[in-house]
């Protein structure tokens, strides 16, 4: 019997494939490598850009490209540390008011998109700009956050037994995955960005609701932004108009390496999450080494894009 594999699940099975190889390769090379703290450490160092690169998989499924997530993630950080050390606000409404000021910041990006046909490279641009412009006028400083509230939720961790605790942005994160993995799969906004990114023109001439599709994914993507400042908070304590310089492409390069097409169409969540993690397992094998250059990081990164996007191309020709 021939087993055949459908041809869009081949990039994801690579991502899967390569995390195992270097994850196995680590172990091998460094004692105290393969480990459940390790896989910890990484879903919980990772989280925020994790979060981020969940949102920017909607947008590039539906062919789509958001350049604001660093900037946004670094302007919720700093208006958060502001809402509560500053104006005093409860944590919970202050979080509430963060995440509700990314979400519009989203929806104005694809109303923008959309509405007015302009390009989403440009708008993006431009919000990366106002975003980051923003935050430095907020407060061109770190600050950080004091408040008993705060602190539990900065201490929080779910204990798995044997002194092993998953703090609360791994769990946050891990739940941003499966949230999403349910939105694509089982829901008609899931389709819907599949159908978009696919083809636009064809997914409306079938009644797919364009217009909400395309400005959900943004709006998506900057809640996720916004969330993922909230995240980064609870990790640094503080929250930073700087924070997140470069983070977008990061996050790109982590969809893309989970799976996803550019040309949009094809993505998951669980590819995402896998290309997080390779990128957190490269970052932590440096760590074990010592004796690298943090740049060895992007280099390897680079790698990898480019293997997986000549493996795109390759599949896209055979299609």
């Amino acid at each position: 019997m021939k087993l055949s594999i459908d041809r869009s699940r081949i990039p994801i099975l690579a991502t899967l494939v390569a995390f195992v190889l270097l994850f196995l390769a680590a172990s091998l090379r460094y004692p105290g490598f393969f480990s459940l703290w390790v896989i910890i450490n990484l879903l919980g160092d990772n989280a925020f850009l994790g979060i981020i690169a969940v949102g920017m998989t909607f947008v590039i499924i539906s062919g789509g490209i958001d350049l604001s997530v660093g900037a946004l993630m670094a302007l919720s950080s700093i208006l958060l540390a502001v809402f509560i050390e500053v104006l005093g606000l409860p944590p919970c409404v202050a979080v509430a008011a963060v995440i509700l000021i990314g979400a519009l910041f989203g929806f104005a990006s694809g109303t923008l998109i959309h509405f007015l046909a302009l390009p989403a490279f440009l708008v993006t641009l431009v919000g990366m700009f106002l975003a980051r412009g923003l935050a430095l006028v907020v407060h061109i400083e770190a600050m950080a956050i004091h408040h008993p509230l705060y602190d539990t939720l900065t201490a929080a961790a779910v204990p798995l037994g044997g002194g092993l605790r998953i703090p609360i942005t791994a769990v946050t994160f891990l739940a941003v995955v499966a949230a999403g993995t349910w939105a694509l799969g089982h829901t008609r906004f899931g389709r819907n960005v599949y159908a978009v990114g696919g083809n636009e023109e064809a997914a409306l001439l079938l009644g797919v609701a364009v217009a909400r599709t395309k400005v959900g994914v943004y709006t998506l993507s900057g809640f996720c932004s916004a969330l993922a400042g909230v995240i980064y908070t609870l990790y640094n304590s503080a929250g930073d108009s700087s924070a997140g310089i470069a983070l977008e492409l990061d996050a790109i390069a982590a969809v893309v390496v989970g799976g996803a097409l550019l040309t949009g169409g094809v993505g998951s969540a669980i590819g995402t999450l896998m290309g997080v993690l390779i990128f957190g397992t490269i970052q932590t094998i440096l760590n074990f080494e010592g004796t690298l250059n943090a740049g060895w990081t992007r280099v390897a990164i680079g790698g990898l894009l480019l293997v997986f996007i000549t493996l795109q191309r390759f599949l896209l020709r055979k299609s």
